[in-house]
């Protein structure tokens, strides 16, 4: 054979190899899809591992909120072989069509052969039942998660609940995935960060079908770690038997440890059990309680933006001394034709003024701070100086401002100044004539009973407080944020505070508006309000105290809706409240009271 004939056969060899190397390939790539499977098969995947969420504990230790284990049921629709549809559903209680619709969807994504969530949250006595079917079902299997447990059943809303992320906190933190639960309220929302712990990695080759394959790869696994345990600021004890007090009622309570601004309870009632906002039932149970005309979601405490009421007259009292516009001495006549009044009295002092809760006299308090007594000719642009000032010394109490605490979404109230009153009125078309409501807290001011309590916490600590918080420890053994350990003074001269104390004292003595609920071996100061209530139904009954008079250990705010006078209603609540926590009982002596209130019911009015 010649050199040409041999380059011909050599080249025909080679064109019939690449022609039988093109057909196997093209064989293998489109008709038969063996060695494209077995390639996914060998597709690296990264699997987060989930941690726990960090336990919460009441002051005392008690166990408040902890984690129970829970299932999700899990199906990869790829290796789903024919099964019963009817029997599967009926055992995981779903519907045909929810099967039908997350294969659709799974398949339009391009991720039929990826494990796809079908029923989350399975708690563990309904997952026994179903586990023992499983097995008749191909292609479906259980993912094991952490569920939020509430054993004291108790401070839902100081608590918070955890729920599925939002597309909104989603598209805000690339943290999560969107099939992750987060803080949605209360300490859960505000601790977010350090109670989720960190997300561990398992470096894994899943197949074409779901499974894991154990194959060595060149990456090491990160093991979750666990969230952080807090240490909260709430006493569980206290916290129920708030809660029990105010059955039946609309309203809040708040007691906080004036020397370190740490929450003791917060009862915002009506209340409802936090486990009802957990698993399965989540969803159902949160839309009825938003249709509920009760409102148990609505934070009373921290977002009720209420008028103070005569408590207001505390910090008018300590303005005006502070401004000089009085003294302790001062008397001034209760003229009933300018403004009503109640009680026997005529021309109190100062403390005996706060004792009475004489209307005209702390009209007159904040009239001479306002406008003084200066020329009526120029008492539009007096009026404008004098709010200024008031409006700033009322503001340091934590009224119309941020408290800095840190239970999400507080309202900040309403302190009307200059610009509020230009606005509504118009310029020098107001002076303290307008606006005279403000004097005995009515009118246009606005305050969060936390805010109330906040102010019994300055008067108890005569002239400072620690912003409001619910965390007493992050990790066990741990501190508060940075932001707790800081004292927020006034400004305001100590020895003004006698005697407002000193008339505070007064009001559970005979004779004081709220001589009834005075208790036999504790030395409580209070002040009692009631407020005027819009649509002809009864005044809201407001009480600010704080307990013992010396070295305070616990103030407390107490405002219930439509219950009418303040001494009659709140102030039996609040002075239980004292008992319960500093003697850690209820005395003989206080139980026909504490019947009383167990016993009345204002959610008709």
């Amino acid at each position: 054979m010649n050199l040409d004939g041999r380059r011909i056969t050599i080249i025909l060899i080679v064109c019939v190899i690449a022609i039988i190397f093109v057909i196997r390939l093209f064989f293998l790539q489109v008709v038969n899809s063996t060695w494209k499977e077995q390639a996914t098969a060998l597709t690296e995947e990264e699997i987060p591992l989930y941690p726990p969420r960090g336990i919460i504990y009441d002051r005392e230790g008690r166990m408040l909120v902890t984690n129970q284990t829970v299932y999700n049921l899990m199906v990869v629709p790829k290796k789903v072989q024919p099964f019963d549809t009817l029997s599967l559903c009926n055992l995981l209680r779903i519907q045909p069509s929810d099967i039908t619709t997350l294969f659709a969807k799974a398949k339009a994504r391009g991720e039929y052969h990826r494990p796809q969530l079908l029923v989350e949250q399975i708690a563990p006595a309904d997952y026994a039942a179903i586990s023992e079917q499983l097995y008749k079902f191909e292609g479906f299997f259980a993912e094991s998660r952490t569920l939020r447990v509430y054993p004291q059943r108790a401070g839902a809303l100081f608590l918070g609940d955890v729920g599925k992320i939002s597309p909104g906190e989603y598209k805000a933190n690339p943290y999560y995935t969107k099939q992750e639960y987060i803080g949605k309220s209360g300490i859960e929302k505000a601790y977010e960060t350090e109670l989720r712990g960190i997300k561990g990695i398992k470096y894994a080759f899943r197949d074409n079908v779901g499974n894991i394959k154990d194959q060595e790869g060149d990456k090491e696994d990160q093991a979750a770690i666990p969230g952080t345990d807090l240490i909260c600021t709430m006493d569980a004890d206290l916290q129920n038997y708030g809660e029990k007090l105010m059955q039946n009622k609309r309203g809040c309570i708040v007691a906080i440890e004036p020397s370190t601004g740490e929450i003791l309870a917060m009862v915002s009632a009506p209340t409802y059990d936090p486990n009802l906002l957990v698993g399965r039932v989540r969803g159902h149970n949160f839309n009825v309680m938003t249709n509920d005309a009760q409102k148990p979601l609505f934070n009373r405490a921290t977002q009720a933006q209420y008028r103070p009421g005569s408590i207001f007259k505390l910090a008018q009292s300590l303005t005006a001394l502070s401004v000089g516009a009085i003294t302790a001495q001062t008397r001034i006549h209760c003229n009933r034709g300018i403004i009503g009044c109640h009680g026997n009295h005529s021309y109190d002092d100062l403390e005996m003024a706060i004792v009475h809760s004489c209307n005209p006299y702390f009209r007159e308090v904040m009239h001479r701070v306002v406008e003084g007594n200066r020329d009526p000719k120029s008492r539009f642009r007096d009026a404008r100086l004098g709010l200024e000032i008031w409006q700033g010394y009322i503001q340091r109490f934590g009224f119309g401002t941020d408290l800095h605490c840190d239970i999400p979404s507080v309202k900040t109230g309403n302190v009307p100044g200059v610009e509020f009153y230009d606005k509504w009125y118009g310029k020098e078309q107001w002076a303290f004539s307008t606006i005279y409501s403000l004097s005995i807290g009515e009118g246009e001011m606005l305050v969060t009973p936390l805010q109330m309590c906040n102010m019994a916490c300055v008067i108890a600590n005569r002239g400072w407080y620690v912003a409001p918080h619910t965390v007493k420890q992050i990790g066990i053994g741990g501190k508060p944020r940075e932001d707790f350990l800081v004292r927020y003074d006034l400004g305001i001269d100590t020895a003004h505070f006698t005697t407002v104390v000193n008339a505070m004292e007064k009001v559970l003595q005979p004779g004081g508006t709220a001589w009834r609920s005075a208790l036999k071996d504790i030395v409580v100061c209070g002040k009692t309000g009631t407020v005027q209530n819009a649509g002809g139904k009864e005044d809201h009954a407001v009480f600010i105290c704080f307990a013992p008079k010396d070295n305070p250990k616990i103030a407390i705010a107490v405002y219930t809706e439509n219950a009418g006078f303040g001494g009659t209603w709140s102030a039996p609540v609040a002075t239980l409240m004292i008992e319960k926590y500093l003697n850690d009982s209820i005395a003989k002596s206080s139980e026909a009271r504490e019947k009383l209130i167990f016993d009345a019911n204002f959610l008709d009015r």
